[in-house]
């Protein structure tokens, strides 16, 4: 400041709005203000701050050094085949990869602070002219409207804008590699952006967005299409396979041909709990070993994990807690978890899960088919940002499921004109 007054005054400049406004011209990020809030929050974030006598603005420049991770390969969404850059907890930083991504002058973005205590950055970001202007209005006025002290991760924004908070399945896609949200804003989509956290939203995000993976427009369209199908099997796995062993082994034994009836009866004969107590028992085992896998180190979470669920399970088969059955029907459940792309829809079916067994322990298979159809119902009932959950299936577009169950070939996929009816 006083550097800049001595130059001032040598070259006797009358230090005003417009001499200070030309002075840091040449600063690669500088802004000027009106409010007092925007005054503390500029020097709160380390930023530079020029005041005029006789004028009612200011001006900031950034002059803060915060050390932040580097670009690296995700955790979560990894690949064998295609771009592993991620995003990093700099917001800054996170634009400039998408910018450079998506190097049009149709790329959008949207600034604005979130918190009343910590002034968050959230950035806005979409494609004029593929995004439909309703949906880039309604995600802003949500947006505006959260009253929190603090905004921490992505996950308070989604948490506090979906249509329907009680809903236990996600509506806002979390993505941390720089392609996929370059391609879901192709589609017409909107990117959320928070300051903090490597995790970028994207929404309206539908059902079928969970089941896929950024790798599948990297393969032939044959052998993603293969994936995507295996994944949407694996969906109904994870949900039935415990609650139909329950169900079978219960009420419809009749079903089982009569070896595996006898073979399973005879693994039954020492086991003192029934079936849906002994399922829930080694459902339960299995969560609390993926949850310890997640807390303890790295280093010794994986093999902690697997041996663990490996040993409690031939002990407890042993000592006569549970069947053998029941530990192949638990774990292969477990594996089919793994399948699904995204980590929030594959934690909302292992919920969903057991509200399962129950009804399938209370009424059969009558219960386990109720089950199924609430659930496309409740599915077909919420939105993503006014956008049906389970569009294109319902309602039906069938020239938008050229990319949805099963991937057809680049060359028929117009990506340009996708999402446009979704308004």
């Amino acid at each position: 400041m006083t550097n800049l007054k001595d130059e001032v005054s040598k070259k006797r400049i009358k230090v005003e709005g417009a001499a200070i406004k030309e002075l840091i011209v040449g600063f690669s990020w500088a802004k000027e203000g009106r409010s007092f809030d925007d005054l503390y929050s500029e020097l709160l974030s380390g930023n530079c701050v020029f005041l005029a006598e006789g004028e009612n603005k200011f001006y900031s420049v950034f002059t803060s050094r915060i050390e932040r991770r580097g670009i690296e390969e995700p955790t979560t969404q990894s690949v064998v085949r295609g771009p592993r850059e991620g995003f990093s907890e700099d917001i800054a930083k996170n634009i400039l990869i998408i910018k450079k991504r998506i190097n049009n002058n149709s790329l959008r973005m949207i600034n604005l602070n979130v918190g009343r205590v910590c002034k968050t950055k959230v950035a806005i970001m979409y494609i004029e002219g593929i995004a439909k202007k309703d949906i880039v209005n309604e995600v802003k006025k949500r947006i505006e409207k959260i009253k929190v002290d603090a905004v921490h991760d992505s996950s308070y924004i989604e948490e506090l804008t979906k249509d329907d908070p009680y809903s236990v399945f996600p509506t806002y896609l979390s993505l941390e590699k720089s392609d996929s949200v370059s391609a879901a804003l192709l589609q017409g989509k909107v990117a959320i952006l928070v300051d903090g956290t490597p995790f970028v939203l994207t929404v309206p995000a539908v059902f079928f967005d969970f089941l896929q993976s950024s790798e599948d427009y990297y393969h032939h369209y044959i052998v993603a299409s293969m994936m995507r199908i295996i994944r949407f099997i694996t969906f109904y796995f994870v949900l039935l396979v415990p609650s139909a062993y329950v169900a079978i082994t219960t009420y419809h034994q009749e079903i089982l041909p009569t070896a595996l009836l006898i073979n399973i009866a005879a693994q039954r004969e020492d086991v003192p709990f029934p079936v849906l107590f002994e399922t829930f028992l080694m459902e339960f085992t299995f969560e609390i070993l993926r949850e310890a896998g997640i807390r303890i180190p790295r280093a010794i979470g994986a093999a902690i994990s697997v041996v663990g669920g490996v040993v409690i399970g031939q002990v407890a088969v042993e000592a006569g807690i549970m069947s053998a059955a029941v530990v192949i029907v638990v774990s292969f459940t477990a594996i089919s978890s793994f399948s699904i792309p995204n980590y929030e829809m594959s934690s909302a079916l292992r919920a969903v899960r057991f509200v399962f067994m129950i009804l399938a322990g209370a009424l059969g298979l009558y219960g386990l088919f109720m089950g199924i159809i609430i659930l496309w119902l409740h599915l077909c009932k919420i939105k993503s940002v006014t956008v049906p959950y389970v569009t294109p299936l319902t309602p039906l577009i069938p020239r938008e499921n050229k990319d949805t169950l099963i991937r057809f070939p680049l060359m028929e996929n117009k990506k340009q004109d996708s999402w446009n009816w979704k308004a």
